[in-house]
């Protein structure tokens, strides 16, 4: 291919819009072109980065027996009323209506259209296990759409779905596909961790997200330093010591103090000359919206983790009700809510995070305005309906897993996750199967995406310089950069020609650029795009019958012969080192 003929036009500046280095090299290197908010054309050179990185998910999916399909983009609302989904999925899902006033959603996930599938395709446990996956664009109206295709509304991604008989096929499928998604990242050339993480609005018992590490990814995960134990912060566990701070024979009453005006854990510790450690937060959440409240409890230096807490409850949702909600549905005083002396008929139940039960002589609210409570011991004074692990995990803090590892947290960008989803949608939506013994029973299920574009942009994060991309072999959209140092030159031409034929016919893919240019434009463009390999052809080396090759990653720079330069090429991108 000719740079003229492939339709690449460069930017030299960063586009004021972009944040991100990828977002920032995909627009400058022509490779995306936005449309409107978090929707993006893929240009020439992106869609050749995105075709690379499905061939290597279609290679990987085949090897794990699983069979391609397409579904459509426009599903309608009936599938998803039949999960449950359509009324608490929330604003990203994009409702429309079409002119007989049918409503439909644009699919941000299709997990009721694979289940309509596999309604008209399994019939009895002979059709078990089966696994199908698309490749194919979602749309989920993300309230801030940001960084390029790191958190697009409009987006590609890969979703495979297994149906099995039981746990156990499931299971055996799920680490299947666990290590097919360690080969297709390895494959992409990336630094990843998977890691235990929570399912979210998808469902199921058991999940694992795949993480790029980089310090701009948006995810926290946390990792130990002794063994395998990874998880996202929200999933990520505290050990369970188990220990329950003791009550001193002299330890003082607890008293009540005015505290006129402050509701913040800062401002009543700073009132009554106290550590935030010393405190005991209480927040009241709202259950699946509206269907009830519970109070919750943790120690006022940390944060409540509100997917662990969903997760307690098995709900599909939890969250803070504003103030004026909280206090005309409960008539508590809200700014002073302490779980000393609170008013249970308004909630289920009082749950408190483990923190807590190590605490001593602490503050507490009176759960009356402008009070507080003082000298509080939580295993004399608070009745807790039930402890738990809510809260985030902290740098350092002991593995829960191994007796010697610490917790470290690291930044990661998510490009993939696999679920154990079970019977989340097989029941509602009524998909069975007869087993040997002629019985109807339901279906066990399972999910696996990946996003496309994500994982291109993920891979620009974490391979870049102050010149541009670095791509790594396998998901860059050319190979080798063949640079015309003077195209109006015969011997040049020839060379180049002779070169571009000869590496093509050993399946390298190569751009040759000849047009009329500096060989500083040229430099510049091949190094922005990031051309894992260069070659540069000029009139003084091709006297002396050699070439320059430049490998982008460590910048290593060699003059091969003309009859050596494929078989360099070659060499130079199946080494195990090449990135």
């Amino acid at each position: 291919m000719r740079f003229a003929d492939a339709f690449i036009h460069t930017l030299r500046e960063d586009p004021a819009e972009a944040e991100l280095v990828s977002h920032k090299l995909m627009l400058r290197a022509g490779m995306i072109q936005k449309l409107a908010s978090g929707i993006y054309n893929y240009l020439p050179l992106g869609l050749r980065v995105i075709r690379k990185i499905e061939a290597i998910i279609r290679d990987e999916m085949a090897a794990c027996g699983a069979t391609e399909l397409l579904m459509p983009a426009v599903i309608p609302s009936e599938l998803w009323q039949e999960s449950g989904r359509w009324s608490y999925y929330g604003p990203e899902l994009l409702r429309l209506r079409d002119r007989k006033q049918n409503e439909f959603c644009i699919g941000p996930t299709h997990e009721e259209v694979i289940v309509d599938v596999a309604r008209h395709g399994v019939r009895s446990y002979r059709d078990l296990p089966t696994t199908l996956y698309q490749i194919q664009s979602k749309f989920r109206d993300e309230v801030r759409p940001r960084y390029g295709l790191m958190r697009a509304r409009e987006f590609i991604m890969k979703d495979a779905y297994s149906f099995h008989a039981n746990e156990a096929s499931l299971d055996a499928t799920y680490w299947r596909m666990h290590q097919a998604y360690t080969r297709i990242f390895h494959r992409c050339g990336l630094d990843f961790r998977p890691v235990e993480a929570d399912s979210g609005t998808i469902g199921g018992d058991v999940t694992h997200e795949f993480h790029v590490l980089a310090d701009s990814g948006e995810d926290t995960i946390a990792s130990c330093d002794a063994c395998d134990y990874a998880a996202n912060i929200e999933k990520a566990a505290h050990r369970d010591d188990g220990h329950v701070a003791d009550v001193p024979d002299n330890a003082p009453v607890p008293e009540e103090v005015a505290t006129p005006g402050k509701k913040s854990i800062e401002d009543v510790c700073a009132f009554l000359n106290a550590r935030a450690s010393d405190a005991i937060k209480l927040l009241v959440y709202d259950v699946n919206d509206g269907e009830y409240l519970v109070a919750v409890c943790i120690r006022g230096d940390q944060e409540i983790n509100e997917a662990k807490l969903r997760g307690l409850l098995s709900a599909d949702s939890v969250a803070i009700p504003d103030d004026a909600d909280l206090a005309a549905r409960t008539g508590l005083a809200v700014g002073f809510l302490g779980a000393h002396s609170l008013d249970r008929s308004c909630v289920r139940e009082v749950i408190a995070d483990w923190s807590v039960r190590g605490m001593t002589d602490c503050i507490a609210g009176a759960n009356k305005p402008d009070a507080h409570v003082r000298h509080i011991y939580p295993a004399r004074d608070l009745r807790i309906d039930r402890w738990a692990d809510v809260g985030f995990v902290s740098e350092g803090e002991s593995c829960p897993r191994c007796e010697n590892g610490a917790l470290r947290l690291r930044r990661g960008i998510e490009v993939g996750q696999v679920f154990k989803l079970g019977r989340k949608y097989a029941a509602p939506m009524h998909l069975s199967f007869l087993n040997e013994k002629g019985e109807q029973e339901l279906v066990t299920m399972g999910c696996y995406g990946i996003g496309v574009g994500r994982t291109a942009a993920a891979a620009i994060e974490q391979h870049h310089d102050a010149d541009g991309i670095i791509w790594p072999v396998g998901i860059a959209p050319y190979t080798v950069a063949l640079l015309s140092l003077d195209p109006g030159n015969d011997e040049v031409r020839s060379v180049c020609a002779r070169l571009h034929d000869e590496l093509e016919q050993r399946d390298i893919d190569v751009l040759l650029d000849d047009r009329e240019e500096r060989p500083g434009v040229k430099f510049k463009d091949a190094d922005l795009i990031g051309f894992p390999v260069r070659i540069v052809v000029g009139g003084r080396k091709v006297k002396g019958g050699t070439v320059e090759v430049r490998q982008r990653a460590g910048r290593t720079v060699e003059e091969v012969a003309f009859d050596k330069v494929a078989d360099h090429v070659v060499t130079i991108v199946t080494s195990p080192g090449a990135i």
